[in-house]
């Protein structure tokens, strides 16, 4: 059955989702200039910078949430491919919490602190390990078929109603969200209700809203599984280190399921705005992607190579060391910034140029090492079944004359400010 898409509020979808909100405009969100030319300037001088991204391209403001995190300790930049690829596959020198704490069923709240993103070495390989096979490349179907595919033809039939739509609000924001909490048996009527809660800190009344959801389908599923995630973590079994077998606390489950949810739905809908824009911006190439669908991958994977939304990631550094020539103390703290390594010319020839049909090459779009994205095969599913909807559903869909042209926007989060099409008519069914 296709999800009850006329549950969602459009405005509340745009408050907790449009990178021009009040929410997000004090954190790097009107940050409208194309950071790529300092990325280069930059790293053509080193690849490696004392000080942290927003800054040393010439950002003012606050670009995180809570302010810098361990604003005490020294912070580094890194702009190129090859020394970010280091890192990022050298787990035990840049790790990625100082201080990784187990989810432990005596702990006050749940939030990314005691997720497994801020787990090393073995303890992140054995939770990781739990939830590693159901996102899978060949999970993807799985995925598709129970939850994505009723969502996208759900939003792309509500398009039908209108002549004009903001892609970003009317359609993408909605898919990664609904798919992830489809996931966990959580209805549409309380997705975005959660989607703010994990927006807001996980301890106190947010932390009750967050369990109050999860606490009853853990409970029933815990009792009769079904075919979803929350499911597998319900059931899963981990062996610790001394060799002792155990389910997972709710504490723990409560742990991954933030982890889980606040990244799936936080940031698909952000890159498929930005393949849309591509594809709109170019007539030609959107008319070659439908009439051939396979274009449609390498379409996707160079633009999270040419503009990825999330293009940075941060590690700490273990011991001293050495990255690119430059000492690096322990304790300090290093931004691999993805975004100036996805276009680094030593890597890639005409780098700033955003074409298809380049020879593929992996690229940092979703991380690197032990801690790559978990879930980048789901999102390349979602992005590869809602674009192939829309240009199914709507053959004469067009970038609309009377708005501004979409415009990718913000620092450590990057999307299209909007992207406003003319529908035209639907395709006869």
């Amino acid at each position: 059955m296709s999800a009850d898409v006329t549950k969602l509020d459009r405005d509340r979808i745009r408050e907790l989702f449009d990178l021009r909100s009040e929410t997000n405009a004090g954190h790097g969100g009107s940050y409208d200039v194309d950071p790529y030319p300092a990325f280069h300037r930059l790293r053509t001088s080193g690849p490696i910078h004392e000080g942290v991204v927003h800054r040393l391209i010439g950002y003012d403001g606050e670009a995180f949430f809570q302010g810098l995190p361990y604003p005490d300790r020294p912070h580094f930049s890194v702009f190129s491919f090859a020394e970010c690829d280091e890192a990022f596959r050298n787990s035990e020198v840049f790790v990625s919490h100082p201080n990784p704490e187990d989810p432990s069923p005596d702990r006050d709240g749940i939030g990314v602190q005691s997720s497994m993103l801020n787990m090393n070495g073995a303890q992140h390989r054995r939770y990781r390990g739990l939830v590693q096979p159901s996102f899978v490349p060949n999970k993807a179907k799985w995925w598709i078929e129970r939850w994505i595919d009723d969502t996208v033809q759900a939003l792309a039939a509500n398009l039908e109603e209108l002549e004009r739509a903001d892609l970003n609000i009317d359609f993408a924001a909605a898919i990664p969200v609904l798919t992830i909490t489809g996931s966990f048996g959580i209805g549409v009527e309380e997705a975005l209700d959660l989607r703010e809660t994990l927006r807001e800190s996980a301890y106190g009344d947010a932390h009750d809203r967050f369990v109050g959801i999860l606490e009853p389908i853990l409970r029933a599923r815990r009792e009769s599984p079904e075919d979803d995630l929350i499911s597998v973590l319900a059931h899963a079994e981990m062996r610790d280190d001394d060799g002792v077998v155990h389910r997972l606390s709710d504490a723990e489950i409560y742990s991954f399921s933030y982890l889980l949810l606040a990244a799936g739905s936080g940031t698909t809908w952000k890159q498929m705005g930005i393949v849309l824009s591509l594809l709109l911006e170019r007539p030609e190439l959107m008319a070659a992607v439908r009439a051939d669908r396979a274009l449609l991958r390498p379409v996707i994977e160079e633009a999270v190579r040419w503009s990825v939304t999330d293009p940075m990631f941060s590690r700490f550094v273990a011991e001293d060391t050495e990255l690119g020539g430059v000492p690096l103390p322990a304790g300090a703290v290093v931004h691999l910034c993805t975004g100036a390594a996805n276009r680094d010319p030593a890597r890639w020839s005409d780098p700033d140029v955003y074409d298809p049909y380049r020879p593929p090459q992996p690229n940092l779009g979703f991380g690197g090492g032990a801690h790559i994205c978990l879930g980048m095969h789901v999102a390349r599913a979602e992005m590869f079944t809602g674009i192939s909807a829309l240009l199914d559903r709507f053959p004469e869909m067009r970038l609309d004359p009377d708005e501004p042209a979409p415009r990718i926007i913000g620092i450590y989060e990057r999307g299209p400010d909007a992207v406003p099409v003319v529908l035209g008519p639907p395709a006869s069914t």
